[in-house]
């Protein structure tokens, strides 16, 4: 690709395109048979960590880890509620920074916390070994791959969100894609694997023309319709990545001027974690 092309996709604001992915990462939960089953202690982790009770959510996952010591999921979760930690410190989920186009290029540069960058990249790495061993044995776990997904879409997020290495979080968010997609082909019902590829679809696709052209040739997905079906899938039938679809699919339509179905989804969010200020937030900006 030519130095111009990479400038325009530089320039694009490609870290909206991770705000769904983390982050980064969350529900498993209530998935009919055939797709990956519920655990209590996840479950009450990323509640907490929708709840922005980043202490419980830590002591849930820490306690997975100890019962389920080969499981990536428990550290990829764990650097979930780092991530969102930081994110909510930093005041980054907030939907007037990602409506607009100028106020995300405008955005100043964070400051982030060292000590959590370095436990979130810790635990990364560890649930990184733990999925890889997994696969090596069984190259169709559905856990691990769920778990490896989770992983690339988490450090997309850092690095477009936090860092502003808005390059490095379009590669990431590509693997995160192509594992996704992976896990869905042999496992329909994981719905959560959905919301990787659907925001790469839906916010790729609201680029210029041009821009769009430049993705087009890295490989990325660039249909807003599709994306925003993804994301409706998750938001429907998701576990622990629920809730994040919800907050994608308010931003949607905002962006479009549907402040009616962006009143829906924050209303069900602020009900479900009334501890949640931002929600709250949200929902009073709208009334």
């Amino acid at each position: 690709m030519s130095r111009t092309g990479v400038r325009a996709i530089r320039r694009s604001g490609l870290g909206r395109l991770t705000l769904g992915i983390a982050v980064c990462a969350h529900s498993l939960m209530g998935a009919p048979s055939g797709g990956i089953p519920e655990n209590p202690l996840l479950k009450q982790g990323y509640d907490d960590m929708y709840n922005l009770q980043f202490a419980g959510a830590h002591r849930a996952f820490h306690q997975y880890e100890e019962s389920h010591p080969k499981d990536a999921m428990g550290p990829v979760s764990d650097a979930a509620a780092y991530l969102f930690q930081e994110f909510n410190r930093l005041h980054v989920l907030r939907s007037d920074l990602f409506v607009s186009d100028s106020t995300y290029l405008r955005a100043k540069k964070l400051s982030p916390d060292p000590k959590v960058k370095a436990a979130f990249e810790e635990d990364l790495q560890r649930a990184d070994q733990l999925a890889a061993r997994a696969l090596s044995e069984s190259p169709n776990d559905r856990t691990a791959l769920l778990a490896s997904a989770l992983r690339y879409a988490l450090h997309a997020n850092y690095e477009a969100l936090i860092a502003k290495e808005n390059m490095q979080a379009l590669r990431d968010i590509k693997q995160a894609q192509r594992v996704g997609d992976e896990l869905l082909q042999q496992c329909p019902e994981c719905y959560d694997a959905n919301l990787a590829i659907g925001v790469e679809n839906y916010l790729l696709s609201q680029k210029a023309a041009p821009v769009r052209w430049l993705l087009d040739l890295t490989g990325a997905q660039t249909d807003k319709k599709a994306g925003l079906e993804r994301l409706r899938i998750v938001a429907e039938k998701g576990m622990y990545l629920k809730p994040y679809a919800k907050v994608l699919l308010a931003i949607a339509a905002l962006r479009d001027g549907n402040k009616h179905d962006a009143k829906v989804l924050l209303t069900d969010l602020a009900q479900e974690f009334p501890k949640n200020a931002v929600f709250h937030d949200e929902l009073s900006k709208l009334s």
